[in-house]
């Protein structure tokens, strides 16, 4: 029996024929095209704090079909290349579209939530920035073992002053459209939280600010004012990702099922499988790979189009 689903593309600037050439795709593919319909969002309508980003554009067609994952492969056999340049396809259940359902959105932060990788910043005041983003892009292709390269990173930090981590903190930049998908989620009842292989001395005031309702990170140990080079506790690693995703669930009554996943990286991996629907945003291969969806696109608000806000 066919399913309602929908097919939601996202563009900058889409061409003459956009439209024409997705529904042709889906309706090839078997599906039923219901009804269709674009939207331009502009940067000020993204939170106003992203000057230097375009808007972009969203399609949503309403569809009939065998399954999402048929049209998935249909639309997007390649998950490493977009059918159309300059288009991602995304197919979602309709069931997304239930907003009477409330949802948990659980986020990475480093350049997810947030535009920058923390432990870069803070290496750059010990004159390693670049070893440190090396050791970074490795980790988050999943080449090397997480844990250990967040212990070599972090070693670098020895004997830097607290006030590092405040100088940090100031300098970073929410993605764009970062504040409204929050503020829009949590006005329409809905959960969000990050997660983050960072340090919670960064995330903690950005939870705060944006309202959060729950976040997690690892934490940089500190002993006489100054970074010992070393993480207290825990690593907070793509397994405790994983598993914190189902405990914030569990704590706030969202069945596992209607859970967001969104991350960039190899460490997002499992709490993205963990998830009901997942999502690689502006991600590395590994994690767009096994993802339901892609959002190439750099602005974060367009999530908001897979819940129908």
């Amino acid at each position: 029996m066919p399913q309602k689903l929908i097919v939601v593309a996202f563009a900058v600037s889409p061409e003459d024929g956009a439209t024409e050439s997705v529904l042709e795709r889906i309706e090839r593919s078997g599906g039923v095209v219901d009804s269709h319909n674009w939207v331009r969002v502009t940067d000020s309508a993204s939170g106003g704090q992203a000057t230097d980003v375009e808007g972009y554009n969203a399609l949503t067609v309403h569809v009939e079909a065998p399954s999402p994952e048929a049209l998935r492969e249909a639309l997007q056999p390649n998950r490493l290349e977009q059918m159309l340049p300059g288009v991602d396809l995304n197919v979602i259940d309709a069931r997304w579209f239930d907003n009477s359902v409330r949802k948990l959105v659980v986020t990475d932060v480093d350049s997810t939530l947030i535009r920058q990788e923390v432990i870069e910043m803070l290496a750059a005041h010990a004159g390693l920035e670049a070893e440190v983003a090396a050791v970074t892009e490795r980790a988050m292709r999943g080449d090397i073992d997480f844990e250990q390269s967040l212990r070599d990173r972090v070693s670098v930090l020895k004997d830097l002053p607290v006030s590092v981590i405040h100088e940090v903190s100031a300098s970073v930049r929410l993605s764009p459209g970062a504040t409204v998908l929050v503020k829009t989620l949590l006005g329409s009842g809905h959960a969000v939280a990050a997660v983050s292989g960072g340090f919670n001395q960064i995330l903690d005031p950005l939870a705060q600010n944006l309202g959060l309702t729950r976040a997690a990170a690892n934490t940089l140990e500190i002993e006489g004012g100054v970074l010992t080079g070393r993480v207290a506790g825990p690593v907070v690693d793509r397994e405790a990702k994983a598993r914190l995703l189902r405990q914030w669930a569990e704590e706030i009554d969202v069945a596992p099922e209607n859970v967001i996943a969104v991350g960039d990286g190899a460490n997002d991996i499992d709490m993205c499988r963990a998830a009901g629907l997942s999502v690689a945003y502006r991600a590395k291969p590994a994690l767009r790979e096994v993802t339901d969806t892609q959002l190439n696109i750099p602005n974060l608000d367009a999530l908001r189009f897979f819940v129908d806000l």
